[in-house]
């Protein structure tokens, strides 16, 4: 059986399990962790999450990160210059995680998505080098009243998250599921 369909199978358990309400934001945050090398496959199995979340009577609304740096960057007013002197792009970093909350903010307001609905978002691998995952979930979590499902490719050992495997990790309070451990 392929990783992802074992990382589907986890997570199937886990939606199943009746939610409580009383838990903060951090601790509603849920890791799908898989190799990055699975990242296409993932992408052709959204779907059977989807189902798999609905099944147990919970909504699901997909967010999805790809594009968000390349249509920030676009439309700033000074894009050719950072691109010809990408050093200075850091002093601009910050103004893209706050894109990155009013579009998802948006997001949420269109979709309706309530405190029985999952809100999963893909392409946190588009991140890397730009941001920190831990500061966009940070940001983001607060904004969902049910459950935000992070589909994260990386690695998840001894309670530290690493994006792409970068040496740059952290931990993290969310529910870690991966293909190898059940959560």
């Amino acid at each position: 059986m392929s990783k992802v369909k074992r990382l589907l199978q986890t997570y199937t358990k886990f939606v199943a399990i009746p939610w409580r309400e009383d838990v903060a934001a951090a601790q509603r945050v849920i890791f799908c962790v898989y190799n990055e090398t699975e990242e296409l496959r993932l992408r052709a199995k959204i779907d059977e999450f989807e189902l798999a979340t609905r099944q147990v009577s919970h909504g699901w609304s997909l967010f999805d990160l790809t594009e968000t740096f390349a249509s920030w960057m676009a439309s700033q007013r000074y894009a050719t210059r950072y691109f010809q002197k990408p050093h200075l792009l850091s002093t601009l970093l910050p103004k893209y995680l706050d894109h990155i909350e009013k579009e998802f903010s948006a997001y949420l307001e269109k979709t309706q998505a309530d405190a029985d609905t999952v809100v999963a978002i893909q392409g946190v691998g588009s991140l890397f080098g730009f941001l920190k995952v831990k500061d966009v979930v940070d940001r983001l979590a607060p904004l969902v009243a049910g459950r935000l499902l992070l589909f994260f490719p990386g690695s998840y050992e001894n309670n530290n998250y690493r994006l792409l495997d970068g040496y740059d990790g952290w931990n993290y309070l969310a529910v870690p599921m991966t293909a190898d451990k059940e959560f």
